[in-house]
């Protein structure tokens, strides 16, 4: 009981310290970033009384007034009045591009404005990326047994031979992902983005998940949009459990490769491979004990006993 808490205070502690680095870069942010977006906010807004104070507008001035426009447009400043109402680098604001920044999803609706704020998004994504890996990778790790090897366990004692379950498991459990990170997420986002479709709910879900981030639905993004900043935060909330499905879900195909012989067929390392290191020992103790696959004993070549737990690497295939 002793190393199962320890496990997860230590969990808890990773996960912790990774909602303080993402207010840490949110507060760094919104201080870089906020005055360089009022200056620009004011010199477009100089730039369009001039314009229509012309009495005739030339070519000329026509395409220097657009491409102020565009340039200030990409950086989230828009000209018009009701879309520059709420700054993009408010705490929220600040806290989800930072998510955006350390997840590898940038949507690139929002960048930084100031060379300072350019130089600390470098070396804060230099410590983030690798950080938010290393959380993801110990969250999975802890939802393994419950959410996979529990699952074939009694599905492999229910009767069902070892590759058949690994199978009806895969399908459970994509259905699940599915559902809860696809489908209902996008019939949420159908109802609080007025201009978004169910398929660009799931589209945006798909692009984010996948940390493809194109950044041609951004949510969060319309003017007056009423609790903005919970919103975002619950955005924020979702991508970070949806990416460690996603990452659950690679590491379940890449088990079940191995179970079926597909990665041996391809030469490919195996999940679950004696000589990886960094897959043989969880970054937080899993706290199991017994219950628990072990992949590194000297036992792991050797048929299991019936009373202990198959993973997808132990069970024997006959």
């Amino acid at each position: 009981m002793h190393s199962v808490g320890r496990s997860w205070l230590l969990l808890t502690g990773f996960v912790l310290f990774y909602v303080v680095y993402l207010l840490f870069g949110a507060l760094v942010f919104s201080s870089l970033e906020r005055p360089a977006e009022d200056k620009l906010r004011e010199d477009v807004e100089a730039l369009k009384l001039e314009f229509l104070n012309h009495s005739c507008v030339n070519v000329a001035a026509l395409e220097r007034f657009l491409l102020k426009v565009l340039t200030a447009n990409k950086y989230g400043v828009s000209v018009l009045k009701n879309a520059s109402v709420v700054s993009n680098w408010d705490l929220a604001s600040s806290m989800f591009f930072a998510n955006t920044l350390v997840t590898t999803v940038g949507y690139g609706h929002t960048t930084p404005l100031s060379d300072a704020g350019k130089a600390f998004s470098i070396l804060y994504a230099l410590i983030g990326v690798p950080f938010t890996m290393l959380v993801l990778t110990a969250c999975v790790q802890r939802i393994m047994h419950p959410l996979v090897l529990a699952p074939v366990g009694l599905l492999h004692r229910l009767g069902l031979r070892p590759r058949p379950a690994t199978v009806v498991h895969f399908t459970l459990l994509l259905l699940l992902v599915v559902l809860c990170f696809f489908v209902a997420p996008a019939a949420v986002f159908r109802e609080l983005e007025p201009s978004w479709s169910f398929l660009d709910g799931v589209y945006f879900c798909f692009i984010s998940l996948c940390t493809i981030g194109l950044g041609d639905f951004v949510p969060g993004t319309q003017p007056r949009q009423k609790y903005r900043s919970l919103y975002q935060l619950s955005v924020m909330f979702y991508m970070f459990m949806g990416l460690m499905m996603m990452y659950l879900v690679l590491r379940t195909i890449h088990k079940m490769a191995d179970l079926h012989g597909l990665t041996t067929f391809l030469q490919l390392p195996r999940c679950e491979d004696p000589e990886l290191d960094e897959d043989q020992k969880p970054i937080v103790g899993d706290g199991q004990g017994a219950q628990a696959p072990s992949f590194r004993t000297e036992e792991t070549s050797k048929p299991l006993e019936a009373a202990s737990q198959p993973s997808y690497n132990t069970i024997n295939t006959s």
